[in-house]
């Protein structure tokens, strides 16, 4: 048989396919392809594994080729090289492989013999993909709708390769720094029986060992979603690796096999007679001989020993063969409703630096998947096809979005020169979408047929900086509304002169205002060569997932009275300074020009406020001991517990104030380093606080962390409140863990949360919320009641020896340091009422209008007779709690008549369970009839990642030990078939995403 299986081989390297019947036979995937376990006996699952990270200490393509090995010895395309023809030698042995941005590449330089061998490997079981995902994607400064997407499209990828034996059953999150109920929550819903990580907090660890409650049920939205969000999850025993003196890679320094106690040591702490080996661990397998052969030799040596009396057993498996026998024994097990943040690795070691870490990469990364979903969008309803090029210009940003979702990426825990390379690759693809975003407009805003002018897009509007609106005269603004309602929007574009006109796509002139940019923006060295002394601000409305044209044209003088000019006023008085409109108010004091009230007009409710930038200085250990743990990319942890304030009479003397009826600002400077500006436009709900910080000062050989201050009355009983990765809010209880009884060593550090898109606190007595929202993910706490605070922006000079090996210490374009731009939102408001105005802003947040330009020297009256100076895509727009979360062509999951196209839609019912009164509803929303160049003629209901029918999908069923009811035969949960009436109308009940391939035909 050994002789067959060698001879068969050679035949695959030869450039012969081995006969179907003859090598693999029927498909014989999933949990019934799983070596034999002995019952009775300690089961050892030896699960051969890679962990090949999508970018850290090298660039991806660094990665997958081998190059720089000076840096970290790893090659990719090696280690599946070497792994595929040990399988195809042996059929007992197994393999896993998670990141599919390696995968898919090492596969497309594959011939077709190798393909038909890859297959029938996957056909058979022995070669498992786990997870799925394009990356293996960190869980605390990612996005949800980024995460659902990097895991489509390494989905599709595997269902178009290898159908349903390609489908993962199991996520693999072992290396990410802490855990997101979010993700648990998206993985049920991708269909996943179960999840497995590597790291958690280790009194956490400790505690769990001692119980037995290393394997629970993690409920993902157990106030929601409820039984459908729960996810089976393990923390692994040994992280991800090997357990001490069993690693065999080359670069590995351990001895050939020796058998040892570690088995029983490790049954001890587990409920059941099995247990998870990974043998293997970061980019591993290069010479995998050398793993399978030590690993054939513990096979056979233990096992042996079992004539003698051993109770141990050792086999080849996978995490789903693992799952699969664990839900074979039938216990109840343990429930878990918090998340696993933060995640520290020992006394003084709290990985929560991270969620602040590359605070502009961060950014980048959310406005590039805004960008991405408007693409997609505008790509879907323009119905480009493949002669445009549209399919493989998306897939560049797909791609390097996906990239960009890793661990060591957004998380900003990667070498400087790896961030560079992260960032030119979604640089790379804005440049190709931006190519798919002008044939749309091309086939969309023409009433005749003459195509429209180029569009030209400016991408540092965030520092006002923009050549095209700075360089031309005249010209005609563009913006693209991605939300399926209209959405109030103020338009600031930096120009050169001090009078425009601004005309709307109704032909009426539109009131504007000239502002002054501020000189913190001035000074922002990627401004260099920028023209624009000014702003121009103006308010608009736009039309739901469509487009609004405005005409701009510079002049001489004041050609009309609705233009507004700003008054510039510096503040050197004692009084008092109040900005407000209708809805808020917002009070500085004369004395210190520092924010001391805030009032929401509206609802007549007000709080003492103060707000102050302010910094920590970064520990500065050598990480010898644990008491020496250095601050760094990944760990946050201050020299003392006491925050840096700015001197105020530094900040009396600089305050100056810009009032208009359309936009008021105050600008703060707190120093030459940090500034903020206060926006209150006119009819706003929410104040903006523009923060600009940096270059950090390193001078005194300190490094330092800067936060933003925020210091209420309000009674808040140690609780404060942040959002998991954009959706559903978790309460915070300061020092304190539901899990276990926490000894707090670090009450700065140990009390940070990832904030991804808001946090906020309460006084439920007085009935009042004071929140925040965000224009990335942060990092944030509340060190004291009634006070937030969040972190903006990190420069440090010593590395945290967790294996970056540099200190975060980003120079910026001009060497001296970097330059960081936000925002912070802030709302005060009832507690009951806050979410109806918060919910919507935060999408408005992360799916912000699309603007692009045109110079075309055309007046409204001649532009208006050729092109469609407003367009909506859909025909009504959707209720005010509903999401349009993706609308793309999409490849489809099952047989598609030819005569329709296949496109993807995902729709969100925003509010969570009693947040509001009306809009935690159900809501029935009607897909008939809903877009305007198709109409839709079927849907089918399919997983969150969309890579089954939703009626297909079967999940493993457990029992947990608050289980009301004991189930009887009956192992799996099934899925009902999606009922839909003639009119295709669905219902979304609160927090939930419906995943619909529909069959479109074109009304055009």
């Amino acid at each position: 048989m050994i002789y067959i299986l060698a001879l068969i081989a050679i035949f695959v390297y030869s450039g012969y396919a081995a006969p179907q019947n003859l090598f693999f036979g029927a498909s014989k995937c999933g949990y019934s392809s799983c070596n034999a376990v002995k019952h009775g006996m300690i089961n050892v699952h030896l699960v051969p594994h890679t962990h090949d990270d999508v970018g850290w200490l090298k660039t991806v393509d660094q990665y997958y080729y081998g190059d720089k090995n000076d840096i970290q010895i790893a090659g990719v395309q090696y280690i599946l090289d070497s792994v595929i023809p040990e399988l195809i030698n042996d059929p007992n042995k197994r393999f896993i492989y998670v990141e599919i941005a390696f995968f898919a590449r090492w596969w497309r330089e594959q011939s077709d013999s190798m393909r038909h061998a890859v297959k029938g490997l996957v056909n058979e079981g022995r070669l498992e993909f786990i997870l799925g995902g394009w990356c293996m994607n960190d869980e605390a400064a990612t996005h949800y709708n980024a995460i659902i997407d990097q895991h489509t499209i390494g989905f599709e990828f595997l269902r178009q390769n290898f159908k349903e034996c390609g489908r993962p059953r199991v996520a693999w999150q072992i290396d990410p720094f802490g855990h997101s109920r979010e993700l648990a929550s998206l993985f049920a819903q991708m269909g996943f029986d179960g999840l497995f990580f590597g790291r958690l907090d280790y009194q956490d660890k400790d505690n769990r060992l001692n119980k037995k409650t290393m394997e629970m049920i993690w409920k993902g939205s157990p106030k929601n979603l409820g039984s459908r969000s729960e996810l089976f999850t393990g923390a692994l025993y040994s992280g991800y690796g090997p357990p001490s003196g069993f690693c065999w890679d080359t670069i590995c320094g351990d001895s050939p096999i020796m058998l040892s106690s570690s088995f029983m040591f490790q049954a001890k702490h587990y409920q059941t007679k099995h247990l998870i080996w990974t043998m293997g661990s970061d980019f591993q397998y290069s010479n995998a001989h050398t793993w399978y052969k030590n690993l054939d030799k513990l096979i056979k040596y233990a096992n042996a020993m079992q004539s003698n009396g051993s109770k141990v057993n050792l086999l080849y498996s996978t995490p789903s063969c693992y799952l699969d026998q664990l839900n074979k024994a039938g216990l109840k097990w343990t429930t878990k409703e918090d998340d696993f943040f933060p995640y520290a690795s020992r006394g003084h070691g709290f990985w929560t630096g991270y969620f602040t870490s590359r605070a502009t990469l961060k950014y980048y990364v959310r406005r590039t998947n805004n960008f991405l979903q408007v693409t997609k969008q505008m790509d879907a309803l323009a119905l480009l096809e493949d002669t445009d090029n549209s399919t493989y210009n998306i897939v560049i940003l797909r791609e390097a979005m996906g990239v960009a979702q890793h661990h060591d990426a957004v998380s900003g825990t990667e070498k400087q020169a790896v961030a560079y390379d992260y960032a030119e690759r979604l640089a790379n693809g804005v440049n190709e979408c931006q190519k798919v975003v002008n044939d749309a407009y091309g086939k969309l805003m023409p009433l005749k047929t003459v195509k429209p002018p180029g569009h030209s897009f400016c991408t540092l509007l965030n520092i006002s900086s923009c050549a095209f609106t700075e360089q031309n005269k005249m010209f005609q603004l563009h913006i693209y509304n991605p939300i399926a309602r209209s959405v109030i929007y103020y338009v600031r574009l930096p120009v050169v002169g001090s009078e425009y006109n601004v005309v709307g796509p109704d032909g009426k002139p539109i009131q504007n205002q000239i502002v002054p940019i501020a000189s913190d923006t001035m000074r922002i060295p990627e401004r260099k060569g920028s023209l624009a002394k000014h702003e121009l601000v103006f308010n608009t409305t736009l039309q739901p997932l469509g487009f609004t044209t405005y005409f701009i044209q510079m002049t001489s003088a004041k050609k009309t009275k609705t233009l507004e000019t700003t008054k510039v006023k510096q503040l050197t008085g004692t009084e008092d300074t109040v900005l407000s409109n209708k809805y808020i108010s917002l009070t500085f004091d004369g004395s210190s020009g520092l924010l001391s009230k805030m009032e929401n007009l509206e609802k007549k409710i007000s709080i003492k406020l103060n707000q102050q930038l302010g910094y920590y200085i970064g520990h500065d250990g050598n990480n010898s001991k644990d008491e020496f743990v250095a601050s760094g990319a990944y760990i946050f942890r201050p020299s003392s517990n006491n925050v840096h304030m700015f001197d105020k009479p530094q900040l009396k003397l600089k305050n100056y104030i810009k009032q208009g009826e359309i936009v008021q600002e105050l600008t703060q400077s707190f120093s030459s380093w940090a500034t903020e500006s206060f926006i209150l436009y006119e009819n706003a709900k929410w104040a903006e606080i523009q923060w600009t910080v940096g270059p950090i000062p390193i001078n005194d050989k300190k490094g330092k962390e800067v936060i933003s201050q925020y210091t209420t009355d309000l009674q808040t009983d140690s609780l404060f409140y942040t959002d998991a990765n954009g959706r559903e809010i978790l309460q915070r209880k300061r020092d304190y863990r539901s899990t276990w009884t926490l000894n707090q060593s670090e009450p700065i550090a140990g009390n940070y949360y990832p904030v991804n898109s808001r946090t906020y606190m309460q006084d439920t007595d007085k009935d009042i919320r004071f929140s925040v929202l965000t224009d990335r993910s942060q990092g944030g706490s509340s060190i004291k009641d009634g006070q937030l605070e969040i972190m903006v922006h990190r420069r440090l000079l010593h590395d945290d020896a967790l294996g970056v090996g540099e200190p975060l210490n980003e120079t910026g374009s001009d060497g001296k340091g970097l330059v960081v731009r936000g925002s912070h939102f802030i709302f005060l408001d009832t507690i009951k009422e806050s979410a109806a105005v918060q919910r919507p802003f935060a999408e408005e947040l992360f799916m912000a209008p699309q603007l692009s330009f045109t110079n075309a020297q055309m007046k409204y009256s001649d532009w208006s007779k050729q092109y469609r100076t407003m367009w909506s895509g859909v025909k009504k727009t959707l209720p005010p709690n509903i999401h349009l979360l993706t609308l793309e062509q999409f490849a489809g999951t099952g047989p598609v008549p030819s005569q329709d196209q296949p496109f993807l839609l995902r729709l969100e019912h925003m509010f969570e369970v009693d947040e509001d009164v009306d809009l935690s509803k159900p809501v029935n929303v009607t897909l008939q009839d809903l877009f305007t160049t198709f109409e839709i003629t079927s849907a089918t209901e399919l997983t969150l990642g969309a890579n089954l029918p939703l009626n297909q999908l079967e999940r493993l069923k457990w029992m947990s030990e608050d289980s009301k009811t004991t189930p009887i035969n009956e192992s799996r949960i099934k899925y009902e078939p999606l009922k839909l009436g003639d009119d295709l109308t669905v219902t979304l009940n609160p927090m939930q995403i419906r995943t619909f391939q529909i069959q479109i035909k074109s009304r055009q």
